[in-house]
């Protein structure tokens, strides 16, 4: 098959004996390889040459896997679809006598979960392995589980640029104790210069998909000076197709072509994008152009230095795209591109100093993506736990995932795969639109369900937020994308079961659309509120500005944006529904609740369907047993604070609290924090009285708490923690126990006199604060030691005060004064014979 002399043409030919060699020994191998070396074109037809069968390469791209195809065809001097063909989604161009097949990732695991052992199948090359896209790693794992248990004569080449070769063959051998071997080509080096380009002000950074216009601008001004002042193409880097079509608006570039590269775009475009024209080009691209492909021509490279990564927004219920700096490993990949064919440029717009701060590599989409498809694919195949994957999935995303195949019912309860979760995979397409397409065929037609879960799922986006809108576009070809759109229409139309979608014509296309986008998403089947909606899974919606779904009662989102900072997510694609179309996908609950609400027990029957409120009444007579629990609820949330508390039940609560202190169990904590934890243990049977905020006041506090004291403590309160002492004029006095470690002692200073120590509590263990007090009830001293107080403190006490208070006792000597409460003159007075 390899023309005399190929292998020589390619760096990657020089190792391709000691590839052969490596997988006629162990039967898998890691090829390293840089960019430029071959990996992807040469190496397949050398394998293809050498062993019986087909050779499976894999690619993570559409634009890549027909590039690759092209490439290989044309070395051997052909046409593809003979020799070398391709397959992606919705295409295929390959027959009986093709021995090299390069395919997606995703149709890979397909024809995986189809036929475990891959019946014809020699070798399969996984491509660009660094990527470490979902897709990428499942297909690892599948291959090399399907080897080890079904196919020992199966070859595995797992190739990658850039990705630690050691855990990689640990994953492709028996573990890494016998990892498979490693083959590493080299490649001569064209050199590269690095121009550091960051914009003249600061720019906003990236937030959501929302891209600052001033660094588009800069962008632009980068690719201008590029044609202007080097040679050769330009090739740019830009996050997205919206960027994209920013920088070419801005771009005023007589003489030069400007084509667009982005996964959106159908073949005809893409393959346009990569054949080199007359002119000179600009060519606008995402990151399919960051690896696996050559565009040629190109000699300088301008990066904005941005990405779009998968995010999850677990507590939302959301899945999209963040934008966000490049690693290192990406940027180097771009500037690659510059330097492949021959010497080349790059115009970095950042400096050098922002370059170090980049995370090294891109995290792989297993630890940040949807797993939802990797999570049914894997049901289907096998354990998760089994799989040999490069990561493992994170816990919570993992489970949040299986979750909600189970409310699809794709996964039973045991989260293994069920008869529609296995015909849902073989869809080809996220398991929620594949489960819309199967059970929107009966309800709305075969055809018209899958031209709107095309929508969705290849992500067409209209002039504004109306899915509807957006399809009747689409249709008419007045969108772009609009060829690759209909194209999947007529893929996913041939996966719906014969005589499945034959009926569900009477629906309007609107409300068709809104029903679709229902099943696929129940969670946000969403009823107006306000200015926005709220929806069956909890999460609130805001339309954009200008929404042409500002009237719509009733909504099913397609897409939205997680807004950084606000409560509400931002609509981006949705459709109308109607309220009984909206009880067809997600069923109507009915339940009594009773709560404690705003400071009150509020009793209703209410009808929902998820977090959503559809309608609510009053339930006049709840049960006792459920009024008490919402009252416990609101104790517990709002603490004892809600009870009214009297000054008996203050001060036991305290001198409780006094003694706990000072001596431990069995005395009971009567904290808040306690009293908080378990209302109902205390208040007891009186909770089922309580209707209202105004029951819970009348509540007897100090007798629930008395009730919670031990026997053998309550006995002893009075003697341990006394409400009054009998001071030495004769009066009982009032103990304050505020502070439970220095209960206080207020009186005047006449009534102590005579008293060398003052009153101890809690067995003597807690000395009480005697605050002394003038005859106007003014504090001269607060002492826990009298004796010290009355040699050291009242002399410069009855110095200041006998003369303000000249009816009053001052002696010179306290100790063998008569203790009093009453002026000197009523002393005098009684004191006279009568």
């Amino acid at each position: 098959m390899l023309p005399p002399g190929l292998l020589a043409t390619l760096p990657v030919g020089a190792v391709v004996p000691d590839l052969l060699a490596a997988l006629a020994h162990a039967g898998a191998a890691v090829l390293q390889a840089p960019p430029g070396t071959g990996k992807t074109t040469l190496v397949p037809l050398a394998l293809a040459d050498a062993l019986p069968g087909r050779v499976l390469v894999a690619e993570p791209r559409r634009v890549a896997a027909r590039a690759a195809a092209a490439r290989m065809a044309a070395l051997l001097g052909e046409e593809v679809g003979g020799t070398v063909g391709y397959a992606v989604r919705g295409e295929r161009r390959a027959g009986p006598g093709t021995r090299v097949e390069v395919v997606t990732t995703g149709l890979l695991l397909r024809r995986l979960l189809a036929a475990e052992d891959l019946p014809g199948v020699s070798a399969v090359l996984l491509d660009e392995v660094h990527e470490r896209q979902l897709d990428l790693d499942l297909a690892l794992a599948f291959c090399v589980q399907a080897r080890r248990l079904l196919r020992e004569d199966l070859r595995l080449v797992a190739a990658s640029a850039t990705l630690a070769a050691d855990r990689l063959a640990a994953v492709l051998g028996g573990g890494p104790g016998a990892p498979a071997p490693v083959v590493t080509a080299t490649a001569p080096v064209h050199p590269l210069q690095v121009r550091w380009c960051p914009p003249s002000r600061p720019v906003r950074p990236p937030e959501g998909l929302r891209v600052d216009p001033a660094l588009l601008e800069h962008v632009a001004g980068l690719v201008q000076r590029a044609v202007a002042e080097l040679d050769g193409d330009v090739l740019a880097f830009l996050p997205g197709a919206g960027e994209i079509t920013a920088v070419q608006r801005r771009l005023h570039l007589p003489g030069v072509d400007v084509a667009v590269l982005t996964g959106g775009h159908g073949a005809r475009e893409q393959d346009a994008a990569l054949r080199p024209g007359p002119r000179r080009r600009v060519v606008l691209a995402t990151a399919v152009a960051e690896s696996s492909l050559t565009v040629p021509g190109v000699r300088v490279v301008v990066d904005a230095g941005l990405a779009r990564v998968p995010r999850v927004d677990h507590a939302r219920g959301l899945s999209g795209l963040d934008t966000v700096r490049v690693s290192r490993a990406g940027a180097e990949q771009r500037a690659g591109r510059a330097a492949r064919e021959a010497p080349g440029t790059v115009l970095r717009a950042w400096s050098a100093a922002e370059h170090a701060l980049l995370v090294p590599d891109p995290a792989p989409e297993i630890a940040t993506g949807d797993l939802a498809s990797f999570a049914l694919l894997a049901a289907c195949w096998g354990e998760v736990a089994d799989l040999p994957l490069l990561d493992a999935p994170p816990a919570g995303p993992l489970a949040a995932a299986r979750a909600s195949l189970a409310r699809l019912g794709l996964l039973d309860a045991a989260g293994a795969v069920t008869p529609a979760g296995r015909a849902a995979a073989a869809v080809g397409a996220h398991p929620r639109l594949a489960r819309a397409l199967l059970d929107g065929a009966p309800l709305v037609g075969a055809t018209r369900a899958a031209e709107v879960v095309a929508l969705v799922g290849e992500d067409v986006r209209g002039r504004d937020d109306d899915l509807a809108a957006t399809w009747r576009a689409a249709r008419a070809g007045r969108l772009p994308g609009a060829e690759q759109w209909r194209r999947e229409a007529r893929r996913l139309r041939a996966a719906v079961p014969a005589g499945a979608g034959e009926g569900g014509g009477e629906l309007p296309d609107d409300l068709a659309a809104g029903l679709v986008t229902a099943l696929a998403f129940p969670e946000r089947v969403a009823h107006r509120r306000g200015a926005g909606w709220a929806s069956v899974g909890g999460t609130r919606f805001e339309p954009g500005p200008g929404s042409a779904l500002e009237g719509a009662q009733w909504v099913a989102v397609a897409v939205a944006d997680r807004a950084p900072g606000r409560a509400s997510a931002r609509v981006r694609a949705a459709a109308p529904l109607e309220e009984d179309l909206a009880r067809t996908v997600v069923a109507p609950v009915v339940a009594d609740e009773v709560l404690w609400r705003d400071g009150d027990v509020v009793a209703r029957r209410v009808e929902r369907l998820g977090e959503l409120e559809l309608s609510a009444r009053p339930l006049p007579d709840p049960p006792p047993e459920a009024v008490a629990a919402a009252v416990a609820e609101g104790l517990r949330r709002e603490g004892p604070g809600l009870l009214r508390w009297s000054a008996a039940a203050r001060s036991l609560r305290q001198r409780v609290a006094c003694c706990r202190a000072a001596l431990g169990e069995p005395w009971p904590d009567l904290g808040d924090r306690a009293l908080a934890a378990d209302p109902g243990g205390w208040l007891g049977p009186q909770l089922a009285a309580v209707r209202s905020r105004a029951d819970l006041a009348r509540l007897d506090v100090a007798a629930a708490l008395r009730r919670t004291l031990p026997w053998e403590v309550a006995a002893r309160l009075e003697e341990l923690a006394p409400e009054a002492v009998v001071v030495p004029s004769g009066r009982r006095a009032a103990l304050d126990y505020a502070d439970p470690a220095a209960p206080v002692l207020a009186l005047k200073l006449q009534e102590a006199f005579g008293w060398r120590s003052g009153p101890r509590v809690a067995g003597g263990r807690v000395a009480v604060v005697v605050h002394l007090l003038s005859p106007a009830g003014r504090p001269l001293a607060v002492t826990a030691d009298l004796e010290s107080f009355w040699r050291n403190g009242y002399p410069g006490v009855r110095a200041e005060n006998r003369g303000r208070y000249p009816k009053h006792p001052w002696p010179e000597d306290p100790l063998a004064a008569e203790p009093t409460a009453r002026t000197s003159a009523a002393v005098r007075r009684d004191a006279r014979p009568r």
